[in-house]
């Protein structure tokens, strides 16, 4: 096992481990096609890419685990709660921006200081999106059952 963990390029001063796993052209592919590492890709498609997904999950544990999470309310407790989480978000999202990006000479437009605000506005309205139509699925599940879409039967 020795022989297939090696430092990454012969250089043991990077800090960095050369796996089968983390070297291989699998995972370089896959990392590759995450939308924060596509080249060709808007700062704001990312950001709009990245917040739908978030925002789709963030609902979930609000519902189910929420302290609301009994009551007729908790659905709409939970996507409230995951919209409040996201302004949160997009705050600390913009203030990190706000520190970090100061030149403009960057090959990549989202390493920049208005890439960068495009990145947050994309995400502020996916993630939005993504939370209301979790919401809007979860609150017509037993519509969608009945017209023959056997959702968690």
């Amino acid at each position: 096992m020795a022989e297939f963990i090696k430092p990454y390029n012969d250089d043991p001063f990077v800090g960095n481990l050369s796996t089968p796993v983390s070297t291989s052209s699998f995972s370089k592919g896959l990392l590759g096609n995450l939308p924060a590492y596509r080249r060709g890709l808007s700062p704001l498609l990312r950001g709009l890419e990245i917040g739908m997904a978030h925002g789709y999950f963030l609902i979930g544990p609000f519902d189910k685990l929420g302290p609301l999470r009994g009551t007729d309310v908790a659905l709409l407790a939970g996507f409230l709660s995951s919209v409040g989480l996201i302004i949160i978000l997009t705050t600390c999202l913009s203030m990190y921006g706000n520190v970090s990006f100061t030149r403009s000479d960057s090959k990549d437009p989202l390493q920049t200081a208005e890439g960068w605000g495009q990145f947050t506005a994309g995400f502020l309205v996916g993630a939005v999106g993504g939370s209301g139509f979790a919401y809007l699925l979860l609150a017509n599940i037993p519509v969608l059952q009945t017209a023959g879409l056997s959702l968690f039967s």
